[in-house]
């Protein structure tokens, strides 16, 4: 036993062979423990979420005119726990300081701003993403990914008495998602008037698995307070059903690039370790004639093996936990959660299958050498193979190339099995590649189509009543202006005065209109949103996943979840309904639009003629595009001054950042980052095995007076041609993926893809990808290129 520790230890002698085998086998279980960690993570991750951070099971809001604090704290005696109450306000925030994604002095939307002292609490504890909790007066903390801001931006709050600005101090997680912003209840006191704002109530309850239960326990707090002061409730249920479905589009591709980076892995793994067993099959031979036996001989070997890739594995579990850490941080974004990690279970099962396949991958080829004859054993290495790659060399020999290069070139062909193994490595880093860039530039075309629902370098709104459980502003509150005209003449005349302001407005370019209305759908149960676009419209389409935009009344374009839901299709008529009053419209497009869970109809403002004067629109917006050469801040800051009397106001539009396509761009480089490098770690093994056993014939090339630079030469066109195959093979075996993946994708968040954002590979990006195999492959060769160079004509010769 004492003769197989030695050997055993001796392996560490080997340095460069020890080294590499621990890279590769730590590159592969980093990427296997990102690559399960993130299937596992992508399960249920709202449920899991909501039971660490104790989420509201419902999110009462309260008007504070209407209602007592004590009254409603009250409503919190039938359920299992409950926060608040919170004083609440909604309240237009202006950027009082430029930050990365927007400048300074651009009005946001009406936000949320809840006072509440800690982050804690027995119902929705939030998530502290960054900086720390608002605990002194000028101070905000913002929910993440709800606003671009970062810690430190200052903002302002014009509409609030006093015109306070605000510090943000840290970003914050809601799993419930209970508010845009929190400070503290003093700060919060002070921007709000007497008897204005409102309150929040949070509560869990036992029974809650239901809607119904939920609508019974909704009642049940209605009916505690007096009549009409319950403005509002949110179901948990609906940011469930939000979070599942971005968990589910996540899905597809997660499975695909973990799958995929797990076959690599395992490859990989199987490749060094038995190609680094394989080679030693002289020694192997040198051992049976000292006395070792097969079993003696195969313990040794699968033992040595099993030491680097230990090494390697350890460091893989420690460095794949660390590179989930951003990666997780942005998925958990996505789902709104709090920050995930990876479970601990996945740190065991991932390193304990890698020393298995190590050890398994070690022990057949050990096992083949070990109960080789000896004398057979020791004449590997020692006698060359007659008669392979010889025809490869004479004919490449007989082309107009140098000789070097013939000779790389011919190189793949006496160790076939070898070289099969360098094209599948570089194939499937090729695919991950092919995979990753398409899927980003589908990616980012799916953002861009998503903004054009709000087109225009302005969005002009105005407001048509109230913020829900603030009340009526006084005549006298800063910056509010007077409530917003209640009649359809009020209406019509308020966005005439708007419309005609705007247009006289130096650098309007050109613009149109839309108003959101809520209208009975035949084929769905309640409410449908409507959008009512009024002028020309073409510059601003929504993105069209089939048929066209409309031009003119009596048509409609709808998302595809409507047509799931209503099992309508294109060419069909669709009936709106209000008061009593009916209008029929065609359906004419498919439009790529995920708000409102679909349901939503766009159409021109005529198609709602029929309806008459007793449809209520929730706001008007104009959107605006601007001469070339203006700029959308001064044109905002000189338009707000004109429109403020007029209860309407101008913004920048900074459009939407999905924190799902960020999560996923993040996910998608980072995987494939893995996949390339651990593709170019096996090139590198296979390449410095091939380079040690032909070292005899370096030296022989050397001593025939070839130079440092043939050398390097000769051995990167050794892999130049496998790696360019591979590009071949595994291009569009990536262009395949990506076309099976996104539409699954598109399906699991309810929407069609348009297929102009899934043909994303025109010639000129397929042929730098192909060539990208060839860049894997000779990236890897480098390094053994580099000591084959170095190695003297001497050592090389006395090499056996």
């Amino acid at each position: 036993m004492s003769g197989v520790g030695r050997i055993v230890r001796a392996g560490g002698r080997r340095r460069v062979q020890s080294v590499v085998m621990a890279l590769t086998t730590l590159l592969a279980v980093t990427a296997s423990v990102l690559a399960a960690g993130l299937l596992v993570a992508s399960r249920a991750p709202f449920d899991k979420g909501f039971a660490k951070q104790q989420g509201a099971h419902l999110t009462a809001a309260f008007d504070a005119a209407l209602v007592t604090r004590d009254a409603v704290a009250a409503t919190a005696a039938g359920s299992a726990a409950s926060a608040g109450p919170f004083r609440t306000v909604s309240l237009r925030p202006t950027t009082a300081s430029s930050g990365r994604e927007i400048p300074e002095g651009v009005t946001l939307p009406p936000a949320a701003l809840v006072g509440r002292p800690d982050a804690a609490g027995p119902v929705d504890r939030l998530d502290l993403t960054a900086g720390r909790w608002a605990t002194a007066t000028g101070e905000i903390v913002w929910a993440a990914g709800r606003a671009p801001f970062a810690v430190g931006d200052r903002v302002t709050f014009a509409d609030a008495p006093g015109r306070p600005t605000l510090t943000v101090v840290g970003l914050a997680r809601s799993v419930s998602g209970t508010a845009e912003a929190w400070t503290t209840p003093q700060q919060l006191a002070a921007m709000v008037a007497d008897k204005a704002g409102g309150y929040q109530m949070l509560y869990r309850f036992t029974d809650a698995a239901t809607e119904a239960q939920l609508t019974a326990h909704r009642t049940a707090i209605a009916g505690a307070v007096p009549a009409d002061a319950m403005t509002g409730a949110t179901s948990y249920l609906t940011v469930k059903h939000t979070a599942e479905r971005t968990a589910a589009t996540f899905v597809p591709f997660v499975v695909a690039f973990g799958v995929l980076g797990l076959c690599m892995s395992v490859l990989i793994i199987g490749v060094v370790v038995s190609g680094s067993v394989g080679a030693a099959t002289r020694r192997i031979g040198i051992l049976k004639a000292v006395g070792f036996t097969p079993a003696q001989v195969t313990r040794a070997y699968v033992g040595q093996a099993l030491i680097p890739a230990g090494v390697g594995t350890v460091l893989g579990v420690v460095l794949g936990n660390l590179a989930a850490v951003p990666v997780l941080r942005d998925e958990s974004e996505a789902f709104g959660t709090a920050t995930m990690t990876i479970e601990p279970w996945v740190s065991v099962v991932v390193p304990v299958v890698a020393l298995v396949a190590v050890a398994a991958t070690a022990f057949v080829p050990a096992l083949r050498a070990g109960r080789l004859h000896t004398v057979g054993a020791l004449s590997v290495g020692r006698t060359p193979v007659t008669g392979r790659g010889r025809t490869a060399r004479r004919l490449l020999g007989r082309l107009p190339l140098p000789r070097p290069v013939s000779l790389g070139l011919a190189n793949p062909f006496t160790s076939p099995s070898r070289s099969a193994t360098i094209v599948a490595a570089v194939a499937l880093g090729a695919l991950g590649v092919t995979f990753g860039v398409g899927l980003a530039t589908s990616l980012a075309d799916i953002q861009q189509g998503l903004n054009r629902r709000d087109a225009g370098a302005v969005i002009v709104q105005t407001r048509v009543g109230p913020p829900p459980g603030q009340g009526a502003p006084g005549p006298g509150a800063p910056g509010q202006g007077a409530a917003g005209p209640q009649t359809q003449a009020e209406r019509d005349a308020a966005a005439e005065k708007v419309t005609a302001a705007v247009e006289a407005q130096p650098g309007t370019r050109r613009m149109f209109s839309t108003a959101e209305v809520e209208l009975s759908v035949s084929g769905l149960a309640g409410a449908t949103s409507v959008i009512a676009f009024d002028g020309d419209a073409s510059w601003g389409s929504y993105e069209i996943i089939s048929g066209r935009w409309f031009d003119g009344p009596g048509q409609v374009v709808v998302p595809t979840a409507f047509l799931r839901a209503t099992g309508l299709r294109l060419g069909d008529a669709v009936t709106l309904s209000d008061a009593g009053r009916s209008v029929k419209a065609r359906i004419v497009g498919e439009s790529l639009d995920l708000s409102q869970d679909g349901r939503v109809v766009v159409t021109d403002a005529d198609t709602l003629a029929g309806l008459g004067d007793a449809v209520e629109p929730r706001g008007f917006e104009l959107h605006v595009d601007l001469d070339a050469g203006v700029g959308a801040k001064a044109y905002v800051d000189a338009l707000n001054t004109v429109l403020q009397p007029l209860g309407a106001g101008a913004q920048v539009n900074v459009g939407e950042i999905s924190s799902t396509v960020v999560a996923m761009d993040t996910l998608a480089g980072t995987l494939t980052v893995m996949l390339v490098v651990v593709a170019g770690m096996g090139v590198l093994n296979t390449v410095v095995l091939d380079t040690r056993e032909r070292v005899h014939d370096l030296g022989v090339f050397k001593a025939l007076g070839m130079s440092p630079r043939q050398t390097v030469a000769m051995v990167l066109t050794s892999v130049a041609g496998t790696g360019l195959l591979a590009g071949v093979i595994g291009v569009p075996a990536g262009v395949l993926l990506h076309h099976a993946v996104l539409p699954a994708m598109g399906r699991a968040a309810g929407t069609g893809i348009p297929p102009g954002y899934i043909a994303v590979f025109d010639p000129l990006t397929v042929l730098p990808l192909v060539l990208g195999g060839l860049v894997i492959a000779g990236c890897g060769a480098l390094l053994p290129a580099g000591w084959a160079a170095r190695i003297r004509t001497a050592t090389a010769l006395r090499t056996e």
